[in-house]
């Protein structure tokens, strides 16, 4: 009997594998939740209020657009100086008589900087931007004309 030497019993080397599932899971779930705090804490990428009714709309829009074309007139917005400078012309390049209004939008903060246009020339009008932070904005226009037909204008500016 001397000869037969008692070994312990092994423990089962596959005890692990179950544990590997929920360690799996558990990943899947954590990374999971920090995807969705950055869906949710993140921007959204919508920079238009009421996007989907506007989407509805949108033959509304290529209607106006077709309006404003039928008008002939263009517009040629430039930033000069710290103002913003305007000049309306029709077809035949005449300037164009009428009233400017709008407002600058910068579009990520929705910070609106309203302008108060002074016509310097028949279809030149300027307006001071005042202090404003440098970047990206937009310059969202109605020009009011003879017969008070309109041009609605939309003009991206980076100022410095």
């Amino acid at each position: 009997m001397s000869d037969m030497v008692m070994k312990p019993a092994a423990l089962p080397r596959d005890r692990w594998i179950p544990w590997a599932f929920v360690g799996g899971m558990l990943l899947v779930v954590a990374v999971n939740l920090v995807l969705v705090f950055f869906a949710l804490t993140t921007f959204t990428g919508v920079t238009t209020g009421h996007a989907y009714d506007r989407g509805r709309t949108y033959n509304d829009v290529i209607e106006a657009a077709a309006r404003q074309a039928a008008l002939g007139w263009r517009a040629d917005v430039t930033l000069r100086g710290g103002s913003v400078v305007v000049t309306v012309v029709d077809a035949a390049g005449g300037a164009v008589p009428g009233r400017l209004e709008g407002h600058l939008l910068r579009p990520l903060e929705g910070t609106v900087q309203p302008l108060d246009f002074a016509a310097t020339a028949t279809g030149t009008f300027r307006a001071a931007t005042g202090p404003r932070a440098p970047g990206q904005w937009d310059a969202v226009l109605r020009f009011t004309g003879p017969e008070g037909r309109t041009l609605d204008l939309r003009q991206r500016m980076i100022l410095p």
